[in-house]
């Protein structure tokens, strides 16, 4: 067992929500082994500050279901492959986790793969935080139609976390425009989840946000890839967007 550093965080338990793209590294498609063990060394001072952490990963990087549909695959279907990919990229994470960084690690699955993931139990998870574990969360939400965003939101909600990480891959928080199309887009810092909503800001998708509003769940948007940033803000400081009830998180 890993040991933990003496730096606190402001927050006892967070839910990460790791997007497929960030698992390519500079191939821009599969799983990069580098960008893997980048995430790992995030999570892992994370959990050095003595926070209690769950991870749910994406799968974009190796199948997106409106993408496959958009090809001519059926729906359904394509949002089942597409949660195989979460899967993936989550044992691909347990292993670096476990053997680069000695930590503790259960990966839960929402559709059953016994040989080689828990399935996904609300306590069973709560029980494995407050062990100490790191959780990891594949399959989306186990249904077709529903995005990773929202089943970050689901499960941030059920296992009771503080705050819900969006990490963005070289994107630090919520813009009024798409800031790789203008260059003069404005950097919100604070929104309220309606505003998020009613503006269409990207921040995730309706449902997820909607999920968000209704559990008075703060989200953080920041930059995965900016040095320490995931540290900082743990330790309390503002870094990318904010978006909750108030602007001052207690």
């Amino acid at each position: 067992m890993a040991k933990r550093a003496n730096r606190k965080a402001i927050f006892s338990r967070i839910v990460l929500k790791l997007s497929g793209e960030s698992f390519t590294g500079t191939r821009g498609f599969g799983t990069d082994p580098e960008a893997v063990k980048y995430l790992a060394q995030q999570i892992k001072s994370v959990w050095d500050m003595g926070v209690e952490l769950a991870v749910v990963v994406g799968g974009g990087n190796i199948i997106r279901g409106w993408q496959a549909e958009a090809a001519g695959m059926d729906r359904a279907t394509a949002d089942y492959a597409g949660m195989l990919g979460t899967i993936i990229n989550a044992l691909a994470l347990q292993d670096e986790l476990e053997r680069g960084h000695g930590l503790d690690v259960r990966t839960q699955s929402a559709i059953n793969v016994q040989q080689i993931a828990e399935p996904y139990i609300r306590r069973r998870a709560i029980r494995h935080l407050e062990k100490k574990r790191v959780v990891l969360f594949a399959a989306g939400t186990g249904n077709p139609f529903m995005t990773t965003d929202t089943a970050a939101a689901l499960r941030a909600i059920e296992i009771d976390a503080k705050v819900l990480l969006m990490a963005k891959n070289n994107v630090d928080g919520v813009y009024a425009s798409d800031p790789n199309v203008d260059p003069d887009a404005k950097k919100i810092e604070y929104l309220t989840h309606r505003e998020a909503l009613e503006k269409r800001l990207g921040v995730m998708d309706s449902t997820a946000l909607s999920l968000c509003m209704d559990n008075d769940l703060p989200i953080i948007v920041f930059d995965l890839f900016a040095k320490g940033s995931i540290e900082k803000i743990m330790a309390g400081e503002q870094l990318g967007s904010l978006v909750a009830a108030n602007p001052v998180l207690s």
